[in-house]
């Protein structure tokens, strides 16, 4: 270890929440962790991977990769769409900017956070630029995934308005780097010390729609390959990061502790997520599934529709509640708005990727429906993103109405094995260097055997 890292490891008796989670990180073995949390992640990547091919022309994208680009540097990983390398920071944030662009990505079930796409693109640009095995790689991100996922599902209410993605992120994404690393457990307590202090970021991003709200996890990916980076070289950061004084918990957002660490090293909480159904925020999800039934029940046409309710969380209220404005960037107010959701279900009869685009976004024949919509809140809902209830006044049915209770893709609601390649291969086949059929399975096949690859370097070879 380098002199500059000069700490203490603590005694058994002084273990702190950060200490067990470094520990966890950097003892974890690959035969510790179960299969089931390994095809998991296998499937989590497959998505994200997709989901960032089809966002990478997205506005705000094809700029960020511009100055990278402009910018330079060691050729270290891929730019996954757009093909060419980059920095491994510079690719961790390029990538982790185009897999959030189109909200389409891997939602926590019990936690608010988007973890694929902060995790993964620190895990396999490092990998990369490490050149570590398939087996080395998939145990990081299942390991940096869990971590997050913790952090997440742990933080107490009321919530504050921080962006969980980007202030845990950066704890997910530095776990994962230091463990590619092979950081000690002293030196992962550095490298997550180096990501808290880079933690921000608020919910405004959400309800003031701008651009910025792609970024949450590019800052998060390029914080913790850089923290990981950095603790290698023996610099030093603040060790009680969860616990302290003004630590995590203290400044930032209360958490249970039991929860964070409750069978850490056995439970491996990264299993818990849902790939997404449509491309907007989770919180509009349960809403669209629920007007979408309607619909298509009783072949409701737009106008035979006289006005349209939604009850709704006041989770879901604060983040998608608020009146629709497309006037500044559309496509992201599109994919945060219940309302434009809503009344796109009911003309186009569907929330795909056409349906986020600036012209949809800004069409009459969408937005003249959104003002028969009114959001009530009933604090009494059960959890975050449901239940909701959908009722609709109707010229030849009355009152209709449904009761949504699990977002789908949950497991209660599960995406078909069919919905899901379907997905895939839509979004594979856009964005700034579409895949052909054979491209797209070359990458799923690497991904199923990721663990026999002996060089990740070369996971893109003849697909970018």
């Amino acid at each position: 270890m380098n002199d500059l890292a000069t700490t203490a490891t603590p005694s058994r008796s002084q273990v702190t929440l950060s200490h067990a989670l470094a520990e966890h990180v950097a003892g974890t073995r690959y035969g510790d962790i179960p299969q089931a949390a390994r095809e998991a992640a296998k499937l989590f990547m497959l998505d994200t991977l997709a989901v960032a091919w089809a966002g990478s022309d997205a506005p705000g994208c094809r700029e960020a990769h511009a100055l990278l680009v402009e910018e330079g540097g060691r050729a270290d990983a891929t730019a996954w769409a757009y093909g060419g390398r980059l920095p491994a920071q510079a690719a961790a944030f390029i990538n982790g900017m185009s897999s959030a662009a189109l909200d389409y990505d891997t939602l926590g079930r019990e936690a608010p956070v988007h973890v694929s796409i902060s995790v993964l693109p620190a895990a396999l640009a490092l990998a990369e630029r490490q050149r570590s095995s398939g087996e080395d790689f998939l145990a990081a991100l299942v390991i940096g995934s869990d971590v997050m996922y913790r952090l997440g599902a742990a933080a107490a209410h009321p919530h504050r308005g921080w962006s969980y993605t980007s202030v845990f992120g950066p704890f997910g994404a530095a776990a994962a780097a230091a463990r590619l690393m092979k950081l000690d457990t002293l030196q992962t307590r550095h490298a997550l010390g180096m990501a808290f202090i880079q933690a921000s970021g608020t919910q405004q991003a959400n309800i003031e729609p701008s651009l910025t709200k792609r970024m949450l996890s590019a800052l998060a990916a390029r914080s913790g390959v850089q923290a990981a980076q950095l603790a290698q070289r023996g610099l030093t950061a603040p060790t009680e990061v969860i616990e302290g004084k003004f630590g995590l918990y203290r400044l930032y957002q209360e958490g249970d502790a039991e929860r964070l660490l409750g069978q850490l090293g056995t439970r491996f909480d990264s299993v818990d997520l849902t790939i997404k159904k449509f491309p907007s925020c989770g919180c509009n999800h349960t809403a669209v599934e629920g007007m979408l039934r309607l619909v298509r029940e009783y072949d409701l046409q737009p106008d035979d529709v006289l006005s349209m309710e939604v009850t709704v969380t006041p989770y879901i209220e604060r983040i998608v509640g608020g009146r629709y404005d497309p006037s500044g960037d559309a496509q992201v107010a599109a994919q945060f708005n219940i309302r434009y959701s809503m009344a796109c279900a009911l003309v186009r009869r569907k929330l795909g990727l056409i349906e986020i685009q600036e012209q949809a976004a800004r069409d009459p024949a969408i937005t003249r429906h959104i003002e028969k919509i009114s959001v009530r809140v009933d604090p009494s809902l059960a959890t975050e993103r449901g239940p909701v209830v959908v009722r609709l006044r109707t010229k030849h049915h009355g009152e209709v109405s449904c009761r949504i209770e699990h977002v789908p893709g949950d497991p209660q609601a599960p995406l078909t094995a069919s919905e899901l390649d379907q997905k895939f291969a839509e979004c594979f086949g856009l964005g700034a260097a579409p895949l052909n059929p054979e491209q797209i399975r070359i990458v799923g096949e690497r991904v199923r055997n990721i663990e026999r690859i002996e060089d990740m370097s070369r996971f893109f070879d003849g697909v970018c």
